[in-house]
């Protein structure tokens, strides 16, 4: 990592993403990167061919700083459509460049220095300078995993603990940060355990901010909720999602947040200064994706889930203990049966060289306290082509 003399203190620490030492790894190797998260298949041409016939149109210069008006319509449909949630979409519906400027923006529109965040880990990692940025504080909560036995697929649900949550919400909370379905574990909060957030948030008077970006990628067995649909939370909650999961447009960074006017005012006044805006010519695009039939969404997920199994099932023949996810594009293992010393940053700095595959380690999203929870896990990614994951599992069995 190159020396940063002169970064700012609050960014002290955050240096070069995992995910770019790894992709190097993939490139310089030559090995199967199942590392970052992103698709090697472009999405449906439904969405593709209003964005080729956007360009060159007056859609290449600015849009409207909330975004174009049929996309924020189109939001607004696709939330009362799938969550039963009704949003004004002159002024309850920004457009953002992804679910990252929106989560950031919210958090520097909304926090006061010193203001906490109670959010879970592992925790996606730009949360975490997101807070620094906004000179919030970090209060996490470890989630932890189903235990699993060399070789097994454990089908069990990460869980939280109740009271180290409770205790984790001081008098300077301000916000709950909330990721489900939830990256890099794959788990979907349970209607039951979204309850119990919604009593500790109203309880505490905190502000709610839920990065629902997976909300179509949830496989069978598993119900995505949305906090916001929960009695009396939508006026304390921003709901933040984008298309680039849902529409394989990761590269594209078009998302949105909706919520109360009051609360989505204070993120467009942070946003406006950020990006202003972005994506002219891609946003009729994902308008036109959001208003594709539910059998598109059903696919999409049905398609990922049969991608999980193959990786899960290679996975588990290396001999790995594996959480088999219920969304998302991530798989998880403990490396321990194959790395006595559990040192995940090791396992995935060699396993190029061993099996010709990159991964990345799931301490990286963790918080400093807690890291030795997640030393020993690691991140596979199954958002890839059928022979792209089967000649990575025939490569990773040699780990066996």
């Amino acid at each position: 990592m190159t020396s940063a003399p002169h970064l700012a203190s609050r960014l002290q620490g955050f240096g070069t993403t995992v995910f770019a030492e790894m992709s190097a790894l993939a490139v310089a190797t030559g090995a199967i990167n199942l590392g970052q998260g992103f698709p090697d298949e472009p999405g449906p041409h439904e969405v593709l061919d209003v964005a080729r016939a956007a360009i060159g149109t007056a859609h290449d210069q600015y849009p409207p700083g909330p975004g174009q008006p049929d996309l924020r319509a189109a939001i607004a449909e696709h939330q009362q459509r799938f969550r039963g949630l009704a949003y004004d979409p002159a002024d309850e519906v920004l457009v953002t460049a992804g679910a990252t400027e929106a989560l950031t923006a919210a958090l520097l529109g909304l926090l006061e220095p010193g203001d906490e965040v109670v959010l879970f880990e592992p925790m996606y990692d730009s949360y975490a300078a997101a807070v620094a940025m906004a000179g919030g504080v970090l209060r996490p909560v470890p989630l932890r995993p189903p235990p699993a036995s060399s070789g097994e697929v454990a089908t069990g649900r990460w869980t939280f603990d109740e009271a180290e949550l409770r205790a984790a919400v001081t008098p300077r909370a301000r916000l709950l940060l909330l990721n489900t379905p939830h990256n890099p574990t794959g788990k979907v909060f349970t209607r039951a355990e979204l309850a119990v957030l919604a009593e500790v948030a109203d309880a505490a008077d905190l502000l709610v901010l839920t990065d629902e970006v997976y909300e179509h990628l949830v496989f069978a067995g598993a119900e995505h909720v949305s906090i916001a649909t929960l009695p009396g939370m939508r006026e304390r909650t921003l709901v933040v999602s984008s298309g680039g999961k849902t529409f394989n447009t990761t590269g594209w960074k078009t998302g949105w947040v909706c919520g109360p006017a009051a609360l989505v005012s204070a993120v467009r006044t942070a946003k406006q200064y950020l990006t202003f805006v972005n994506g002219g010519p891609f946003q009729p695009a994902i308008a036109a994706g959001l208003r594709l039939p539910d059998t598109y969404f059903a696919g999409v997920a049905a398609e990922l889930q049969r991608r999980r199994d193959l990786l899960v099932a290679g996975l588990a023949d290396a001999g790995l203990p594996v959480v088999s996810p219920e969304a998302t594009y991530f798989a998880t293992v403990d490396v321990r049966p194959r790395r006595p010393d559990g040192d995940g940053i090791a396992f995935c700095r060699s396993l190029p060289g061993r099996a010709g595959v990159v991964a990345v380690p799931t301490v990286v999203f963790y918080s400093p306290e807690h890291a030795e929870l997640g030393r020993h896990l690691v991140r596979f990614a199954f958002c890839k082509r059928d022979e792209v994951l089967a000649e990575a599992a025939q490569r990773l069995r040699r780990l066996a």
